[in-house]
């Protein structure tokens, strides 16, 4: 058999044991003690199996699966064989109670070794070598004495002990035995106060969890044993604290929601503090003012209740910070210094991206990383606005309400709570929403810095294109002309028709290659503004068929910049001549604050629309290209204005 299919095996036993112990114990005693030692015995052993398969080393889950089948076995299983065979006159019943009665000293005494071991499976020290040596003499001792005592007819069915030994001073074993057995298991509990005293980070947590279920099972044993003949309830109070102590152990052992344990503690000495303070605040306002409307009146009691309906929220608040402080220092220190990062955000003392620093610091994770949602495109950018993808740290999803604010990656050995995580984070919500929106206008801006340069790339493709075409097409066909100009020199002597046809074809071939020089340099910028702005504007005036003014600087300006002037000028003069009938136009450029007005006015038609897919449309988009405004005012009747922002860097 597998060392991992064992603790399968364990458990399977002792669900087999436990049905029939219940089938045996049905209806022949309390059906809440049937029921609640056979969850008990269950858990222990369910627990024990667990740690044993994840954690093998750790020999405290294989202490929980056997002391665990033990108990269920010798405690439960028997004892229903006693009672049953009891009733139905079977054999071996006294046997059966015998060994029933007196089997919880040994499950005491593993739950001894527990202390002892938790949660690293080692002693603490060496000197805590004689503890469980102490317990198991104890045990011995203790057990012989429970065992063979005469005094003890009350746990047998038939009214006496069959096995006790008059002559054996089971009261003077009892006096030695019992003070050893719980000595050592008293000394095992101090053990787990010097563990926490000495431990820190990640042992500690687990530690509070045990503590917490032995503190509860600490109370509850001793009351139980002191009532055990008294009331049935004190069998139920030992179960359900026992119950308790093998889910703290596996959930310390296996890490799961270690840190949880803070936040339930703070939050249950919070609210059991409002209660009694709310109840305290409750009933004095009752008595005093029933004193002054009266005990019987309804007044009393719907006043007391507002006014503590209106201490809920704010009481709630200062008990839970007060608590935090003194129960759970690491969420109230860590809340305070994200508040702190707040208020300097506010007074613009601290950079909102510098909350990524300050989660390293309070997480002590120096590789600790926020990625925020960018909800327009769906992704994750880390504080500079690059686009983030998985890796192979550990996530904690952050989220508000149900829409994602982003996602914190650590590396696996970075121990925290993730809700305190989370909380902390969403206390930091403003830092982390101006640092979203300023990545998200990183990313954008990088993007458009992209598309420019993905444009200007373009652009010289298209010129190079171009340049093949023009060397390849119209080029070669001019050559062609030239040759045949040449032909027909040489022809001149021999015959006038033939002359004649040779130059109808230069002719044509000269045709052609003029449309095709006009489609290829279509967009191109003029040779004109080799020379600049000016001379180009002012060539424009000359060749307009109406008056032009001109009011443009001799400095130059970027090419891209001075093309686009050009094109916007010669569009809004084109319109102006072919579809406005104007008679006159002014041409305006002026740069200020480092932009480039270019303004194309006429006392035409008015009218114009760049929505109706004309060539404004064009200049709107090289426009904005730029990085520019294009606007048009255009009233009918009182004549168009073309203006256009260009960005200049001068």
């Amino acid at each position: 058999m597998g060392r991992r299919a064992l603790p399968v095996v364990l458990f399977g036993a002792t669900v087999v044991v436990e049905i029939a112990a219940v089938v045996l114990s049905w209806r022949l005693e309390p059906t809440y003690d049937t029921l609640l030692y056979a969850v008990f015995g269950l858990t222990t052993v369910g627990a024990g199996a667990v740690i044993a398969q994840r954690r093998p080393e750790n020999p405290i889950g294989w202490l929980f699966c056997g002391f665990g089948l033990l108990n269920t076995v010798t405690s439960d299983l028997l004892q229903g064989w006693g009672l049953r065979a009891a009733t139905e006159g079977w054999p071996g019943g006294p046997l059966a109670e015998w060994i029933s009665s007196s089997s919880w000293l040994t499950s005491g005494y593993g739950w001894t070794l527990t202390f002892l071991l938790f949660p690293t499976g080692r002693l603490p020290g060496p000197r805590w070598r004689l503890v469980p040596w102490t317990g198991a003499a104890g045990l011995v001792l203790g057990t012989a004495a429970w065992s063979l005592s005469p005094d003890r007819g009350r746990d047998f069915v038939g009214g006496r002990n069959p096995w006790a030994v008059e002559s054996l001073p089971t009261g003077l074993l009892l006096a030695v035995g019992m003070p050893l057995f719980l000595g050592s298991l008293i000394a095992a509990v101090l053990s787990l106060a010097v563990r926490f005293r000495n431990t820190s980070g990640l042992e500690r947590q687990q530690l509070k969890w045990f503590v917490l279920a032995a503190c509860v099972a600490g109370v509850a044993l001793p009351m139980s044993f002191a009532l055990w003949y008294v009331t049935p309830v004190a069998g139920v109070l030992a179960a359900v604290a026992l119950s308790g102590l093998p889910l703290a152990a596996g959930a310390a052992i296996l890490r799961y929601r270690l840190y949880d344990i803070d936040l339930f503690i703070s939050r249950t000495v919070a609210y059991a503090t409002l209660t009694v303070s709310l109840a305290a605040a409750y009933v004095v306002l009752i008595i005093a003012l029933g004193t002054l409307f009266g005990r019987s009146s309804g007044w009393a009691t719907a006043a007391a209740t507002v006014v503590c309906a209106i201490l809920f929220h704010p009481l709630r608040r200062r008990i839970q910070d007060a608590v935090d402080r003194r129960f759970n220092r690491s969420r109230y220190d860590a809340l305070r210094r994200m508040a702190a990062f707040l208020d300097d955000v506010r007074g613009g003392r601290r950079a909102p991206e510098d909350v990524q620093t300050v989660l390293r610091d309070i997480f002590a994770d120096p590789h600790l990383e926020l990625l925020m949602f960018l909800p327009e495109s769906q992704r994750y950018v880390d504080l500079a606005g690059n686009p983030r993808y998985d890796d192979d740290r550990h996530r904690i999803a952050i989220e508000r309400g149900a829409q994602p604010i982003g996602v914190v990656l650590h590396n696996s050995k970075a121990e925290f709570s993730p809700e305190l995580l989370r909380r902390v984070v969403e206390e930091g919500g403003l830092a982390v929403e101006i640092a979203r929106l300023r990545a998200e206008v990183r990313l954008q801006l990088s993007e458009v810095e992209a598309s420019r340069a993905r444009i200007v790339a373009a652009g010289h493709a298209e010129r190079r294109r171009i340049e093949r075409d023009l060397h390849d097409g119209a080029q070669q066909r001019l050559v062609s002309i030239g040759l045949a100009l040449r032909h027909a020199q040489h022809q001149l002597g021999s015959s006038a028709d033939a002359v004649g046809s040779t130059l109808d074809r230069a002719v044509a071939e000269v045709s052609v290659a003029i449309g095709e020089l006009r489609e290829l340099a279509r967009g191109l910028p003029p040779t004109q503004l080799d020379a600049g702005l000016a001379p180009a504007f002012h060539d424009l005036a000359r060749r307009a068929p109406l008056p032009v003014s001109v009011d443009v600087p001799s400095e130059r300006f970027e090419p891209g910049v001075e093309a686009a002037a050009y094109f916007i000028c010669c569009e809004g003069l084109t319109n102006a001549v072919k579809h406005a009938n104007a008679t006159r136009v002014d041409l305006a450029v002026r740069c200020h604050q480092q932009r480039l007005l270019v303004t194309v006015k006429d006392d035409g038609a008015g009218g114009a629309d760049a929505a109706q897919g004309t060539g404004l449309t064009g200049l709107a988009d090289r426009v904005a290209a730029l990085g520019g405004t294009f606007h048009i005012d255009s009233t009918p009747g009182k004549g168009t204005t073309l203006t256009a922002e260009l960005p200049c860097g001068s």
